[in-house]
């Protein structure tokens, strides 16, 4: 048995260092005892070479240290397992423990009620949320034929960024295409789910109708290019006459059950557009006749509608800012505006979102009726911080009853008010002031100059029309001055009258005295609530939807910026100024509440006062209903939140979602539980003195 062993240790177990012959079993046994397997010596080892230095000992020692370390191929194998080791403790606690359950999706907690599929719905998605593919284009686009330009990776933007800013620009003077570009939007679902792999936009308001019973046949997406005007997507592309046929289809195909309508954002206004379209005589209109609405459409369920413009649509168009984009451009001048390798994204992004006809139908409508005028405004009383105010008035209160007396040196400093109607001011102080230290803005008086001695006449091509204007002309338009919503119009006309003469064709920002005249049955004025009827549709309601309780933009302070650089934009946002820690303006921008991009006051009015009731915006009283959603930030594994109020996470709001499927399902608005208001909405409204 010994022998067994020594042979399996030594010729088995060891084949490498043994010579022994793999005999018999029966030979092995006769020689166990006269001849064993044992291994030969190592061979001697090489002779070690004399340490003559230190700097040899030190080597030596290095590689016998770095014999025993970990390698960094070690290390990360090791951080990457107790990365995802932590990772599934975590998912597992969230899902294991009380009150980190996954909460029941709205889909699935209605199909349990017992909801299913009754109208069906139309999505319509608002401005830059919808995809738009190549079909034609030049040389330096070859290989992108019906490849996204616009939404997904958005990686071409940075191989070609030149040539993909030519293609996603149309003519400065048709508002159309440019001669041999085509690009056109993505057809179906997959228009606007996504804007991009990880950033949902009707996707998770899509899946949740799927699980009561929604599919392609009962529910639409009316994509469209958001870049053109409203009526120039019929022109070019019919997309008003295939809506009004796609809902025809659905009321018949679906049991002539009435449609539900869902647009948002700009998607608002173009179906604003669209109801008053579809019943207007051809050809300017789609000829359907009067009826049509009240017989195809039960509900019209506005998600953060723009009603009566946004402040930041100004913005954009008079220095290619937002509050965003300022701040970035103070934080880092030298990748904005820097001319060291052509970069000046500002002046290329002017020069393409000005040919955008869709983005003139954001600006704020209604004059200073609506928006207010120079030294007063319907949020004028607006608390940007009202937990922190609570919090002292609290303290104060405490402390009088216990002193009973009060304290004048406790007591609130009167602060003046804020003047939001000053959209535009140049200079904090221009912002603050009485109206009667301030100078009138004239155009007519300073556009004799706007042609002579042009700041930039070495640049070669015009990139903004800002190229056009003088030294003089500049300096006339800031020079302590401030635009309200009404003399707004009149500067971005003298700043940019090529794009405002397209603008002058398709939109109006008034407000009609008598929307009987027969002016009004053009189609500038039917995306302006304040100047076009509802339809005669006494069944149909009208639902808005929106976010409150997140800062949003209102009102700016500009500055002057260097002219003497080539292709500059002479005006940004003065990011540099900001008011007390109790002050609603921070970094040139005044806020007031709403959405994040669109104010309460835009977003609500209409269904507050301008349509609530019988009166002339609303002749057949269709009713109304808001239904606010008070932003929650969201926690750490809520993504983009469940309960957010911001203007394109509120497509994942659990609360917005019941609601919208609710109606789709037969509710009314009264059912779903009529107004659910947060805001100020209500006394905004009555302070404004609007002839309904």
């Amino acid at each position: 048995m010994a022998s067994l062993l020594r042979f399996r240790k030594l010729c088995y177990v060891e084949p490498a260092v043994s010579k022994c012959s793999f005999q018999s079993y029966d030979k092995v046994i006769k020689k166990h005892d006269n001849q064993s397997c044992i291994p030969p010596p190592p061979p001697p080892p090489p002779p070690l070479r004399k340490i003559t230095n230190d700097g040899d000992k030190r080597k030596v020692l290095r590689r016998r240290r770095d014999s025993k370390e970990w390698r960094c191929l070690d290390w990360c194998c090791w951080m990457v397992g107790y990365i995802c080791t932590t990772w599934w403790l975590l998912l597992v606690l969230y899902n294991a423990l009380p009150g980190f359950e996954v909460p029941e999706s709205p889909g699935v907690k209605l199909k349990k009620e017992g909801l299913t599929p009754l109208h069906p719905v139309v999505l319509i998605p608002g401005i830059v949320t919808g995809g738009l593919e190549l079909w034609e284009g030049k040389p330096c686009a070859d290989g992108l034929f019906r490849k996204r330009l616009w939404g997904g990776s958005f990686t071409e933007i940075f191989k070609r960024p030149l040539c993909w800013l030519e293609h996603m620009s149309l003519d400065n003077e048709t508002g159309l295409d440019p001669p041999g570009i085509r690009v056109r939007a993505v057809p179906g679902l997959v228009a606007a789910d996504y804007f991009a792999s990880w950033y949902f936009v009707w996707a998770v308001l899509i899946e949740n109708l799927a699980k009561i019973g929604y599919e392609g046949k009962n529910m639409h997406m009316a994509a469209y290019d958001w870049r053109l005007s409203f009526q120039n997507t019929e022109v070019r592309d019919q997309a008003l006459s295939r809506l009004k046929s796609k809902i025809e289809l659905l009321y018949v195909t679906n049991g002539y059950k009435k449609v539900v309508v869902v647009p948002h954002s700009m998607g608002v206004l173009y179906f604003l557009h669209f109801l008053k379209w579809v019943e207007a005589p051809s050809p300017m209109g789609g000829g359907a006749g009067p009826g049509w609405c009240a017989k195809h459409i039960k509900s019209v369920m506005n998600i953060g509608p723009a009603f009566l413009g946004v402040p930041k649509a100004a913005s954009g168009l008079f220095s290619g800012e937002a509050k965003d984009v300022a701040f970035a451009r103070a934080m880092a001048p030298g990748v904005l505006d820097s001319e060291l390798l052509g970069l000046q994204t500002l002046e290329h992004v002017m020069r393409v979102s000005r040919t955008w006809d869709s983005l003139m139908s954001l600006i704020p409508k209604g004059g200073e009726t609506i928006w207010g005028n120079m030294d007063w405004s319907p949020e004028e009383e607006y608390d940007c911080y009202p937990t922190k105010t609570k919090y002292v008035q609290s303290a104060l209160t405490e402390s009088s009853q216990s002193t009973n007396e009060t304290d004048g040196k406790l007591g609130f400093k009167v602060k003046d008010p804020v003047r939001y109607g000053r959209i535009i001011s140049f200079g904090k102080t221009t912002s603050q002031v009485q109206s009667s230290n301030l100078p009138s803005f004239d155009p007519k008086e300073i556009s004799r100059g706007r042609h002579q001695h042009k700041s930039n006449s070495s640049c070669g091509d015009v990139w903004t029309e800002y190229d056009e204007m003088s030294r003089e002309s500049i300096r006339g338009v800031a020079d302590n001055k401030a635009y309200t919503a009404k003399t707004l119009i009149d500067l971005l006309h003298f700043v940019a009258p090529k794009m405002m003469r397209r603008s002058d064709a398709h939109f109006s920002y008034g407000i009609a005295d008598n929307l009987d005249d027969p002016k009004y049955s053009h189609y500038k004025y039917w995306s302006n609530p304040l100047e076009t009827k509802l339809p005669d549709a006494p069944d149909m309601e009208i639902c808005c939807l929106y976010g409150t309780g997140i800062p949003t933009e209102r009102s700016y302070v500009y500055r002057t910026s260097p002219t003497d650089r080539c292709k500059s934009i002479p005006f940004r946002i003065d990011s540099s100024v900001s008011g007390g820690g109790d002050g609603c303006l921070r970094n040139g921008v005044y806020f007031v509440d709403g959405d994040e991009s669109v104010p309460v006051l835009s977003a609500g009015f209409m269904c507050a006062k301008g349509w609530r009731g019988k009166n002339r915006f609303n002749p057949s009283g269709i009713p109304t209903y808001i239904r606010e959603y008070k932003h929650k930030t969201p926690a750490f594994f809520e993504g983009r939140g469940l309960e957010s109020g911001a203007h394109v996470d509120i497509m994942g709001n659990v609360a917005l979602i019941e609601d919208v499927i609710r109606v789709a399902a037969g509710a009314t608005g009264l059912e779903i539980g009529g107004d659910k208001i947060y805001s100020d909405i209500l006394r905004m409204s009555e302070r404004i003195n609007l002839r309904v």
